[in-house]
């Protein structure tokens, strides 16, 4: 069984800046790859970035390309650096691990099998 938990997320005035985290817990096997979706409301949970279990390679979705920076630590903790924030970026955002070994990263909901409960991100005008 695997955990995850994101933090990090408040309000911010379009073009300020926050910083998600995603703490993961349990038996996890080497090679893994993690993400980051968001979903606001009414519509569905669309791909944010990506990163692979050395960190070396990462994937962004093209609204997000240049503003976001996905990271990691040695540790099972993934990091969202959100910068240019814009009021469209508005959504919950939820954490998702692939708990195969190695993959392409994922950019679709159903290559990730397990997921943190979100974080709440507000971008105001």
């Amino acid at each position: 069984q695997v955990q995850l938990v994101e933090s990090g997320g408040g309000l911010v005035q379009a073009g300020g800046s926050l910083r998600l985290a995603c703490a993961a817990s349990g038996r996890i096997a080497n090679g893994y790859n993690m993400g980051w979706f968001r979903q606001a409301p009414g519509m569905e949970r669309e791909f944010v970035a990506a990163i692979r279990w050395s960190g070396s390679t990462t994937n962004y979705a093209d609204s997000v390309k240049g503003r976001f920076t996905i990271s990691r630590d040695n540790k099972n903790t993934m990091y969202l650096q959100m910068n240019s924030l814009k009021p469209e970026d508005t959504a919950v955002y939820y954490c998702g691990l692939d708990r195969r070994v190695g993959v392409r990263i994922g950019t679709r909901e159903e290559e990730y099998d397990y997921w943190g409960q979100g974080t709440q991100v507000t971008v105001s005008s």
